[in-house]
């Protein structure tokens, strides 16, 4: 299994490969084969798909300041995960991305401040703008461009939510109950055994960006007691993770 995971305060942008796949460099992706197409089949290089994402966010004045790559060993399947910085203003999201070149997976892209790909085709993130596939009509800028446009419309209400979760103290009690809930009440179906390190990644952060008593920190010891799992186990978590938080939030809101 290889894995990049960006260093709080940025967001987490992972990348398994379990299933076969093995890393690789942007630079590399130019050497894949790439097969014919057909008269209903286009096979879209994926170097292509990724320097067009790229290009779309460049022209969008959003940089990518961290990305990598795997591909399966007959070069079909490419998945990818970036970090992006939005239009300069030190907040940064992370971007996943896929392709396929034999019709097993259509083009896909994902963006959230926590991303999951993965080569046993786990893909998620708040938002996916867009599942497309190679059809002989299909026009590859085009498609990415306007998925990157979406993209960009929901970048203010993700760094809303971060702010508000990051401002929204809680109390040790509130915090305990969300745990409680969690893996005692059964609300969300996670792995029983990952309460204790969700408990402790909470009231003893390894990170200063987590010291402060918040959503964010709570949500955040989630996801890094995730990471003991397998990558199927850690990807149904991290999915499941969201709206059960959004619901403890407006639950803790309540209780205050």
């Amino acid at each position: 299994m290889s894995e990049i995971e960006v260093i709080p305060p940025a967001p987490t942008a992972t990348l398994i490969a379990h299933c076969g796949a093995t890393k690789i460099g942007r630079q590399d992706l130019r050497g894949l084969p790439v097969p014919e197409g057909t008269e209903t089949h286009k096979p879209i290089p994926h170097h292509a798909v990724v320097e067009t994402v790229i290009q779309a966010l460049g022209y969008r004045h959003i940089n990518v300041v961290r990305d990598d790559y795997a591909v399966t060993p007959d070069g079909m399947k490419m998945f990818g995960a970036l970090v992006i910085d939005v239009e300069g203003e030190g907040v940064r999201l992370a971007v996943g991305l896929r392709n396929s070149h034999d019709k097993s997976i259509a083009l896909g892209l994902t963006v959230g401040y926590r991303v999951f790909v993965c080569d046993n085709l786990g893909f998620y993130g708040d938002f996916t703008p867009t599942i497309k596939k190679h059809s002989k009509k299909l026009d590859v800028v085009e498609v990415i461009d306007a998925a990157v446009g979406k993209m960009q419309r929901q970048f203010d209400p993700l760094r809303k939510e971060i702010d508000v979760w990051r401002g929204y103290e809680l109390s040790d009690a509130d915090a305990r109950h969300v745990i409680y809930r969690a893996f005692v009440m059964d609300d969300v179906a996670l792995p029983k055994s990952l309460g204790k390190s969700v408990h402790q990644h909470y009231f003893e952060p390894e990170y200063d960006e987590f010291r402060p008593r918040t959503i964010w920190s709570l949500q955040n010891a989630f996801t890094s007691a995730f990471k003991a799992l397998d990558a199927p186990a850690q990807f149904n978590a991290t999915a499941k993770l969201a709206p059960f938080m959004q619901q403890m939030a407006r639950a803790c809101e309540v209780l205050q």
